[in-house]
């Protein structure tokens, strides 16, 4: 396992408050309240360790099959339906939604390889990340990738908690498989647009790993 390199700054700064707040806990209440102090140190223990968990990267075999589109995200299915995408295709699409928990990975990835054809990044709300409208009214960051298979736009959605969405694709930029491609902080939603017809392998409430799980098939 690795940290994330967004996180370096958040976990430093939370390892220096996580100091001051003992160091400060230990003089006052170590003598006269010790279990005071300890309490103090259990919980900011807890916060500093859940912080980093967060940025972790864990140690994964990834798949990789051009036949396939893999999850680009850790997390939960909660949607799957067909929708009229009203921002690059303006056609129907079959709309796949992870949600990620806080507790979830957050690195993005590639769910296939090919050509950065769209790039936008959107500002918006922060409605909850499984609000319906939250495809279209939170701050999100779209980027549509086609190949030789066909095209699929995929959506980095902010939640009531993320405050800051990465994106590292441009436009005209090739991409591979199952590499990073963004990272969001703080809870989530990815949302996948296939074509018509796209042979969906995942269901409803499915846990599913970004880079691993197999999404769909051409």
């Amino acid at each position: 396992m690795t940290i994330h390199r967004e996180g370096y700054q958040t976990i430093g700064i939370t390892a220096l408050f996580f100091g001051v707040f003992n160091v400060v806990s230990f003089y006052f209440f170590s003598a006269s309240m010790p279990w005071l102090a300890l309490l103090v140190f259990f919980i900011t223990l807890f916060f500093l360790l859940f912080i980093i968990s967060f940025f972790r990267i864990p140690n994964r075999k990834l798949t990789i099959d051009e036949n396939k589109i893999i999850c680009p995200a850790d997390g939960k299915v909660v949607v799957i339906e067909e929708t009229t995408d009203v921002e690059y295709f303006n056609d129907k699409r079959i709309q796949v939604s992870i949600f990620m928990s806080p507790a979830n990975v957050h690195v993005n990835r590639n769910p296939m390889s090919g050509e950065v054809l769209y790039n936008k990044y959107h500002k918006g709300k922060y409605l909850v990340a499984w609000h319906p409208k939250s495809s279209t009214e939170n701050e999100r960051w779209s980027v549509v990738v086609k190949n030789n298979f066909g095209t699929i736009l995929y959506k980095q959605i902010a939640g009531a908690l993320a405050k800051r969405i990465c994106n590292y694709t441009q436009v005209g930029q090739q991409v591979n498989q199952c590499k990073e491609y963004g990272f969001i902080k703080f809870g989530s939603r990815v949302d996948i647009l296939l074509p018509i017809g796209t042979k969906i392998n995942v269901q409803l409430n499915q846990k599913v790993q970004g880079g691993v799980t197999v999404l769909a098939e051409w």
